[in-house]
């Protein structure tokens, strides 16, 4: 039975000025579900408030008073000594506990001993979440040094009441630390604690997190590496987005705020903790730490809107380059890694920052200074300027207005326009109401398009406004309203402000909203939920089974697909031109995931799972694809699948996975009658029969052991390549833009992960150190995962090439002259070549640990397996030379695992189709 005298948890609450807030926390922990928790309020001298709580439930909230000028670090003491449960934690006003927030800390503590025991708070960072991702008992540092190095324990936590020490005056921030680093034992939940956390102002709060960054420092200076994280992360999680956050800020309150902020840092701000961050955020700390305001702004939007040019960049004599002619010999403000150099100057996304935006009669004066870098504009070209006013929303409506006055200034363009909104621009009044003003800056007669930065001290709302004529007359709108967006943009909006206006504006606001729109919106929303009903997959797949998939064969239709449609490639690809080539008189429809981009102009169309589709699967004679049609589409009776596959297994896949072992039952179901549709399986080896045909469950009878179709080409290749030599190189280099004296690399990593929508990867190999190294005699080529997409630095023209978007990667291969890869199983295909193979495999060991493989890749892989970034560059500079060790291994590599790729693949798969077409 909890008594007044003992608690299992006591949660102080220093009292502020906002009573609903203080309330709403008081209430939170009365409403645990742990009984023996007790609230102690701390009031700076009197507090109805407080004192209301306090006799409404004296036994479980009790009241301590103490001086009206006393801190809140001195509050707070005097409710932690106050306290009287085993476990103490601390809550300001507003913030709410979860309902089960102390059971789960105090449960945490005693099973663990632990002195502290923390968990989750809402709106954290991702680093805050990996941090509490499980549970887990922390006794050394090491292993946890966000704890300490961060911020990590400003709440969501408890402490030992033996283990709190001596007061202090610190914050609460350095108080979890002091906390942290007193605890024998730390216990991490990954329970969410606590809800309601003020949101962070960075400019507001920068004085004082560098004030607990100076006490914590101190704290640490007995652990070099503690101290070091902590001076990053404190530029990382304070003042990165202190410097994003001058970006709204108005001139008086930037120069304030700046001013003020380059004190805080003082001495804060170390050489290595500067060097580690990016570049453009190196430098806006770097300016904030110099108090130039302005500079901060330009690098805030230069971090909104990455790849944006917001300084006159300067080129030093040794190549590099810097923010600006001031900063010329200063490292810091090096941004040479940032590639504006390689890019053409109508490719730059430049700053276009208004100064002036005022009426000025019937015409809103706009004037602005555009940045131009590394002096592109010194011999003086010819220039030309017009302002494009758009409608927002996609409509082709556009007003162009020529800018009368445009010249270069102090290595910039400054620039004039006068808009004529009330006498030119006309539009409707009801669907075209916000428009965006953009500067079309013509050099030589070439076009760069800008967006207009603006502050909002820079457009008064009351000086800016013109009369509008609206089509549909004054009563849809009567005023147009420049403004400045929430992107920080200048944009020009359509307002109803005169009285007439006003009342048609709130009569059609009653009709859409009110009486007659609530008759019609129930209406409308069934019609919109049938349409969409129609069109869902569900009912696509019922009508497919009950319906489609009965009606009779369409003799000598073939449906391809390659990789769920996402290109037109791969074995599929070379069934279908093996096809056309011998006029066999069958008709090919082929899918397409998004876009029908890349596939040939000539070929019958049809987008995965529209009807057309599902029409073409259902009365198809033949199924050809690389992966798998859907898996919910039943094979008709009359259709023959022929599965080419996609790749040989290093990896374990289908019913040999670990992963599918922990799948329910319905889950195992539907793999097997999707693999159960297969009629024939094509393999390119007895490997492939031992892993491949095993894990889906092929029987011998459906295995057609003729090589993959894809590889033909290859097989090709390489007896050109021993007849003839490598050179004149493919048709494909040109289009790429290389020369031949280029030796081209060709950087092919496999897909890692679970599949997501647009996920976008950072890659094992630092591109641009290997285009630092290599760039005057290689050319990287560089194709993704085709689940993925790659995030590729800018790097000198011609040095490195996206060709992930490329449909076919045995034109790559063929191109290539050295492949990079991991475990991939383009290795495989490329070993056929016989040409330079290297597995670059950081994380090969944790890769085999976690999915399984079939056989140890180092012990008989076709080239080097390599761990390290520096190692593959030394791999690659020598490889001509090393090539010869590896050889042998590498054909026989190409022998075990492609001993059927004879060069015959697509022409024993068209037979296949060709003679049952015959027989039939």
């Amino acid at each position: 039975m909890t008594t007044p005298e003992a608690y299992d948890m006591s949660c102080v609450v220093v009292c502020g000025t906002d009573a609903a807030a203080l309330r709403a926390t008081v209430r939170s922990v009365l409403d645990q579900t742990l009984a023996g928790t007790e609230a102690v309020l701390v009031a700076a001298g009197a507090d109805d408030t407080a004192a209301t709580l306090a006799a409404a439930d004296p036994q479980r909230i009790r009241l301590v008073h103490a001086g009206a000028e006393s801190p809140a670090c001195v509050l707070r003491d005097l409710g932690l000594a106050a306290a009287r449960g085993r476990y103490v934690m601390v809550a300001a006003p507003g913030e709410r506990l979860e309902r089960h927030a102390c059971r789960n800390l105090f449960e945490a503590g005693r099973r663990t001993d632990a002195d502290l025991v923390a968990g989750r708070r809402d709106e954290a960072p991702a680093w805050h979440k990996e941090l509490y991702a499980r549970s887990r008992v922390v006794e050394n540092l090491a292993d946890a040094p966000e704890l300490v190095t961060r911020d990590s324990l400003s709440a969501g936590f408890c402490v030992r009441r033996g283990a709190l020490g001596t007061p202090s005056d610190a914050g609460r921030a350095l108080f979890g630390v002091r906390a942290a680093l007193a605890a024998r034992r730390i216990a991490l939940v990954p329970n969410l604690i606590t809800t309601g956390c003020a949101p962070a102002d960075p400019v507001r709060d920068l004085p004082r997190a560098a004030d607990a960054q100076r006490d914590t420092l101190e704290l640490l200076s007995g652990d070099d590496a503690l101290r070091a994280a902590r001076e990053s992360a404190f530029l990382t999680d304070h003042v990165v987005p202190c410097v994003r956050a001058f970006l709204p800020l108005g001139p008086d309150d930037r120069r304030e705020a700046a001013d003020t902020l380059a004190r805080s840092l003082d001495g804060l701000v170390t050489p290595e903790a500067l060097r580690a961050l990016p570049p453009v955020e190196r430098i806006g700390v770097r300016l904030l730490t110099d108090g130039d305001a302005d500079g901060v702004q330009a690098a805030a939007y230069a971090l909104v809107r990455p790849g944006t040019v917001v300084s006159p960049l300067v080129r030093t004599g040794d190549g590099r380059v810097r923010w600006s002619a001031e900063h010329a010999d200063d490292d810091t403000f090096d941004v040479t890694e940032l590639g504006h150099q390689y890019r053409q100057f109508t490719d730059l996304r430049l700053l276009n920052r208004v100064t002036h935006c005022l009426r000025q009669g019937a015409v809103l004066a706009v004037e602005g200074r555009l940045v131009v870098p590394l002096g592109l504009l010194d011999d003086r070209p010819a220039l030309a300027a017009r302002l494009d006013l758009s409608v927002r929303g996609g409509r082709a409506h556009t007003l162009s207005v020529p800018v009368r006055d445009v010249r270069q200034e102090d290595g910039g363009v400054v620039w004039r326009a006068e808009l004529p909104l009330t006498g030119a621009l006309r539009p409707r009044g009801i669907g075209d109401r916000v428009w965006d003003p953009r500067l079309v800056l013509t050099v030589d007669g070439v076009p760069v398009t800008t967006d207009l930065l603006a502050d909002k001290a820079a457009v008064p709302t009351r000086a800016t406004a013109l009369p509008a004529r609206p089509l549909l007359t004054r009563l849809t709108a009567d005023t147009w309203q420049p403004y400045v967006t929430a992107k920080h943009h200048l944009a020009v909006c359509l307002l109803p402000r005169r009285r007439a206006a006003r009342t048609a504006q709130a009569l059609v606001h009653y009709v859409t909203h009110f009486r007659p729109a609530r008759k019609l919106k129930p209406v409308l929303r069934t019609l919109r939920k049938k349409r969409e009903a129609l069109h869902s997959q569900r009912v696509k797949l019922r009508v497919y089974r009950r319906i489609l998939s009965r009606l009779p064969v369409s003799k000598g239709l073939v449906v391809f697909e390659s990789h769920m449609g996402k290109c037109y490639g791969d074995s599929p690809r070379a069934v279908h031109e093996e096809l056309l080539a011998r006029g066999a008189g069958v008709r090919c429809v082929w899918s397409y995931a998004t876009s029908p981009a890349g596939f040939p102009d000539g070929a019958r169309l049809v987008r995965r799972w529209s009807w057309r589709y599902l029409w073409a699967l259902a009365r198809a004679e033949w199924w050809v694809d690389n992966q798998g049609f859907p898996h919910a589409l039943d094979k008709p009776r009359h259709t023959t699948y022929l599965q080419t596959w996609h790749g040989s297994a290093y990896k374990r896949m289908g019913f040999d996975e670990a992963r599918h072992r922990t799948r329910n039952a319905p889950e195992r179901e539907r793999l097997r009658r999707a693999v159960g549709r297969f009629d024939h399986f094509m393999v390119r080896s007895e490997h492939d029969v031992r892993t491949l045909a095993r894990a889906y469950r092929i029987p011998e009878e459906g295995l057609l052991r003729a090589g993959y179709p894809r590889n033909d080409r290859l097989v090709e290749a390489r007896g050109r390549d021993e007849r003839e030599g490598r050179f004149p190189r493919p048709p494909l280099a040109a289009e790429l833009g290389i020369p031949d004296h280029r030796t081209v690399v060709l950087y092919a990593p496999t897909f890692r992960g679970v599949p997501k929508k647009g996920q976008v990867v950072q890659l094992p190999l630092d591109v641009r150190q290997f285009a630092e190294r290599f760039g005057d005699t290689h050319v990287l080529l560089v194709r993704a995962h085709y689940m993925e997409a790659a995030s590729l630095p800018v790097t000198p023209p011609g040095t490195v090439v996206d060709v992930s978007g490329h449909h076919d990667v045995s034109e790559l291969l063929v191109l290539a002259d050295v492949l990079i890869t991991d475990y991939s199983s383009i290795m495989f295909d490329y070993a056929l070549l016989d040409r330079p193979l290297v597995h670059f495999a950081p994380d090969l060991d944790a890769y085999a640990a976690d999915r399984g493989t079939y056989f140890d890749l180092r012990g008989r892989a076709g080239g080097p397996v390599i761990e390290t970034q520096e190692e593959l560059l030394r791999t690659i500079e020598g490889i001509k030379k090393a090539d010869g060790e590896w050889q042998a291994a590498r054909r026989a590599f190409a022998a075990e695992f492609g001993s059927y790729d004879d060069g015959g693949a697509a022409r024993a798969a068209v037979d296949l189709i060709l003679g049952k077409k015959a027989r039939a």
